[in-house]
């Protein structure tokens, strides 16, 4: 459904997407996972034909983003990272002007918005203006506006960037229902690893390259055994941790965060001997089997970063224009 081919995309002198190539079979859940600023939102820009690529290309449903860009856009449907509807709008009339600007007839509008508001539970509150509604609502509502003309792949950029847990659990309820029910292949950036593990697979990328590209299953069982994490006490930094026990033990320790973590085929056979060696310099001792966490660990040499802070020198893409202006 989607064919990537050495994607790039150049600003100046920062590379923000480094010649990357994957595919996405159709109907699947996929999920890009990175850090902020790590190319995901660049990538769906390039994909959704909102900005050139510097070099490569991709093919969606058969068509290529750079020679056939209209017919791409016929194909998709985004839900961008920031909040693009109207509050002055009802939630039909949002729905009813993404309609028009696509062309879909009035007949087939109401029956499909209907069928839309009911499956993310928001039939009641289709007359209600959009000022009224919850974070997670208008989520909901970008989410059924994106599939009001049918499209064949859905782009959501980061959706659940600022929702509760209660709230992003419930939208990727709806994420489940609406791929069972409609068949739409379903392309999704996020930086919270709870979210990575509802794809069928996932590409992991980091300063603009994919890393590593499988199931979340798979990509955990390829680092084998259990993690040990221990928690230095203050005035220790993980840092010198993780160099003490590589000294003293011959161990593999890496720096995650506030704590070192140490992979081993047993990690309730190791643990005594760390606690041996170190156990006056830690607070807390963790065993427990591989996660995402600790594959963007093994892959990249650092734990995952939940945010980063404004200012950090990572280029992020101008915010696209409203999304059908550009057919």
């Amino acid at each position: 459904m989607i064919e990537v081919e050495g994607l790039s995309r150049t600003f100046g002198a920062v590379t923000a997407v480094d010649a990357i190539s994957f595919t996405v079979r159709e109907g699947e859940i996929f999920g890009f996972l990175g850090p902020n600023g790590a190319g995901k939102s660049t990538t769906i820009q390039m994909l959704a034909t909102l900005l050139p690529p510097s070099g490569g290309t991709a093919r969606l449903a058969g068509f290529d983003i750079r020679r056939e860009p209209r017919q791409v856009r016929r194909q998709i449907g985004i839900v961008f990272q920031d909040p693009s509807l109207d509050n002055r709008l009802t939630a039909e009339e949002n729905l009813r002007l993404h309609a028009r600007l696509y062309g879909v007839p009035a007949a087939v509008y109401r029956q499909r918005a209907a069928e839309l508001l009911e499956m993310v539970g928001l039939a009641d509150r289709r007359h209600a203006l959009v000022a009224t509604f919850s974070g997670g609502m208008k989520r909901r509502l970008e989410i059924a506006r994106g599939l009001l003309h049918l499209p064949r792949i859905l782009f959501l950029d980061e959706p659940t960037v600022g929702l509760d847990p209660q709230t992003r659990a419930a939208i990727w309820d709806y994420v489940h229902r609406l791929r069972e029910r409609t068949g739409v292949t379903v392309f999704m950036t996020t930086h919270y690893l709870d979210e990575a593990e509802h794809c069928d697979r996932i590409a992991i990328i980091d300063h603009g390259r994919t890393v590593a590209l499988d199931t979340p299953a798979a990509l955990k069982r390829s680092l084998g055994g259990d993690v040990v994490y221990l928690r230095p006490r203050e005035g220790v930094t993980p840092a010198a941790l993780a160099k003490r026990l590589g000294a003293d033990l011959g161990v593999q320790a890496e720096v995650a965060g506030d704590r070192v973590a140490v992979r081993t085929a047993d990690a309730s056979t190791l643990a005594p001997r760390l606690l041996a060696a170190v156990g006056s310099e830690v607070v807390a001792l963790e065993m427990r089997q591989p996660s995402l966490d600790d594959v963007f660990l093994a892959l990249t040499g650092r734990a995952i970063r939940d945010e980063e802070p404004a200012g950090n020198g990572s280029w992020r893409p101008p915010r696209a224009r409203l999304w059908g202006g550009r057919r």
